[in-house]
């Protein structure tokens, strides 16, 4: 990853973080079920010539931002949309969303029911950009999302073989 961000893994669980003048930014996302389900419909008008699409993984991330002075965590929902920009459309379009914004208390690693939590469906426009600019300030922008979608793709791949290998073994066991 670009950017300065250290990683730091646990098994699929993963955390980017980052220091930014008075400011941690932390990036939270986990490989499980982030690789979009296949459609067989597309595989059976298949040539047999061709290649199979190759599986990326575009999980969910949350980003959390907090400042040195302060005792509460800004938290941002993201995800990749299932309706990503296709080559050759529109090229300054961001590849993520944010889905939900909230303050947390610091430290706390889940989010709490009772702060609230404001669902971007409902959001300004000019709101929204805004957010969307206060996190392409703290590097997490289109660059950053591809770069993920790389990380995510190959962590995942890595957990996928460590599978087969411990499926394999655990099968053979008697």
């Amino acid at each position: 990853m670009s950017g300065g961000w250290e990683l730091d893994v646990h098994g699929t669980e993963a955390k980017l973080v980052r220091k930014v003048a008075g400011e941690t930014v932390t990036v939270s996302f986990n490989i499980n079920n982030s690789i979009p389900p296949s459609f067989d419909e597309a595989q059976e008008g298949q040539k047999p010539d061709e290649q199979e699409p190759e599986l990326t993984s575009t999980p969910n991330f949350v980003v959390e931002v907090t400042k040195d002075d302060t005792k509460q965590t800004l938290m941002l929902d993201c995800h990749y949309p299932e309706d990503e920009v296709a080559p050759g459309e529109e090229e300054d379009s961001d590849i993520f969303s944010i889905r939900e914004v909230s303050f947390q208390p610091t430290g706390d690693s889940e989010w709490r029911d009772n702060n609230y939590t404001l669902n971007t469906d409902s959001l300004d426009w000019a709101l929204y950009d805004h957010l969307m600019d206060f996190l392409a300030d703290r590097g997490v922008d289109n660059t950053f999302a591809d770069e993920l979608v790389d990380l995510s793709t190959a962590l995942e791949h890595r957990e996928y073989i460590r599978f087969l290998e411990d499926l394999k073994l655990f099968v053979k066991c008697q």
